[in-house]
């Protein structure tokens, strides 16, 4: 037997086990996006680090973190 022989009865087994359906990160990332800037509403991901948010809020609005996300730690 050769190898294209082998390839077919891989195929054939793998599509007996069924097909796994894609696991998209979308949804996931969307319930994650829990960070809201205060005046443009702008949601950012919990796992944002402080000088991210802090380069958002004084390039888009010249305002500080506090102002711009109250309740968020440093």
């Amino acid at each position: 037997m050769g190898n294209g022989a082998k390839a077919a009865q891989k195929r054939e087994r793998n599509a007996d086990k069924g097909s796994k359906a894609a696991k998209s990160q979308t949804k996931v990332n969307e319930a994650a996006k829990s960070i809201i800037c205060a005046d443009c509403k702008q949601p950012f991901l919990i796992t944002t680090r402080a000088p991210a948010l802090t380069e958002h809020a004084d390039k888009r609005h010249n305002k500080t973190m506090e102002q711009c996300f109250p309740g968020v730690a440093k």
